[in-house]
């Protein structure tokens, strides 16, 4: 049922297109302009205000034709740097960029699957519930579409992101909750030739604090540690009275995740306060994770799917973030699954189209069940 030519069309159509977080209009523009043309009114929320863009997520309800719960499937519209004047190189079965940009199947093929899937429903004919469908900005940015998303309009029973790798059939059904940290590090300034000893070297202090930390990058396998930006100093000539450092603590386990953060965050002041510096300490917790049970209606759905299309399934738990930690959080229970993207985030990416087209079939096929099996 799906149509190879018309979603290679919709993919490279997408690709071609700028759409970097925060700066997502054209992207946006063209998805409704394409929702428009299958006859569909979409909306637009207003997230792109809350975050200072120039775009809100976009929201489309296709009505159903039974009287099914409904379903919501979700794919994030912005992509990373490089990613500006993308150019779209197709070799046989794969889609790659010209290697001067990352291609943004991260996540446009999952916008490009949920529209052919549209598509497909339309001219088939398939019986289906209510169906929502909502392609969010500022993903890559830090989940900031779907965090400003109201879902009290969006009823429905399960919800499934696509935005995973792996081969299709993979679901992520664990992620971690995030926590970001600040550490302002105070020191003293003092002319760097003349008189350094009367100052305090705060990025010294910071060095310290940093190799001085219990743990580091993979602490098992649940939790990680990073420490990833360094700010500070005025000149060279200067003794450096101030450094910021940021990093981040992400554990699948909530309890795991505090310890860790409170374990962190006291060696950081010890050190410091030791060096004869101070520190202010900022924890934000960003997002939450999530953990669905393999048991859970919401992966039998998907396992009978890919029973019917042998396609083997494959559950894993992953260490990033994504709308799927968002759209847990706010109730609606939800699973993130592959569309074939591989080497994301490179300009090595690319997607083999065979995998755009099982993604979509293995979305119509649930579709396809929940409307038999969830007559309400």
């Amino acid at each position: 049922m799906v149509n190879r030519k018309r979603i290679t069309n919709t993919f490279c159509d997408l690709v071609r297109v700028d759409s970097i977080a925060g700066d997502e209009r054209k992207m946006a523009d063209l998805i409704r302009q394409k929702l428009s043309e299958m006859g569909y009114d979409s909306e637009e929320d207003n997230a792109g205000e809350i975050i200072n863009g120039n775009a809100g997520n976009v929201i489309v309800k296709i009505p159903g034709t039974t009287s099914t719960s409904p379903l919501l499937f979700m794919a994030h519209m912005d992509t990373v740097e490089p990613g500006r004047g993308k150019v779209p190189v197709i070799d046989g079965d794969i889609i790659r960029s010209d290697g001067t940009t990352v291609l943004g199947g991260d996540d446009l093929a999952g916008v490009a699957c949920i529209l052919e899937v549209i598509a497909v429903l339309k001219e088939k004919e398939v019986p289906h519930g209510d169906l929502y469908a909502v392609f969010t900005i500022a993903e890559e940015g830090g989940l900031f579409g779907a965090r400003a998303l109201d879902v009290s309009e969006i009823p429905a029973k399960f919800a499934y992101i696509l935005d995973d790798e792996g081969p299709i059939g993979t679901a992520s059904i664990k992620a971690p909750s995030y926590n970001r940290l600040n550490f302002t590090i105070k020191g003293k300034a003092a002319h760097a030739g003349l008189c350094p000893e009367n100052g305090k070297n705060a990025i010294s202090i910071a060095a310290k604090a940093i190799v001085e930390l219990p743990f580091m990058g993979r602490i098992d396998s649940e939790s990680t540690c990073n420490i990833g930006i360094i700010r500070g100093g005025r000149a060279r000539n200067i003794v450096p009275d101030e450094v910021v450092v940021e990093g981040e603590v992400r554990s699948i386990c909530d309890d795991k995740l505090k310890q860790l953060t409170d374990q962190l965050t006291a060696s950081f002041r010890e050190t410091v306060e030791r060096e004869g510096g101070s520190v202010e300490i900022e924890v934000e917790n960003t997002y939450g994770g999530f953990s669905i049970p393999p048991n859970h209606p919401i992966l039998q759905l998907l396992e009978k799917a890919t029973n019917n299309l042998n396609i083997p399934m494959n559950l894993h738990s992953t260490g990033g973030g994504s709308d799927t930690n968002i759209i847990n959080g706010k109730g609606i229970p939800a699973v993130n699954i592959s569309v074939g993207m591989t080497n994301v985030h490179s300009t090595e990416e690319q997607i083999a189209i065979s995998d755009m087209e099982k993604a979509c079939a293995l979305v119509l096929e649930m579709i396809r069940i929940h409307a038999k099996e969830d007559e309400r």
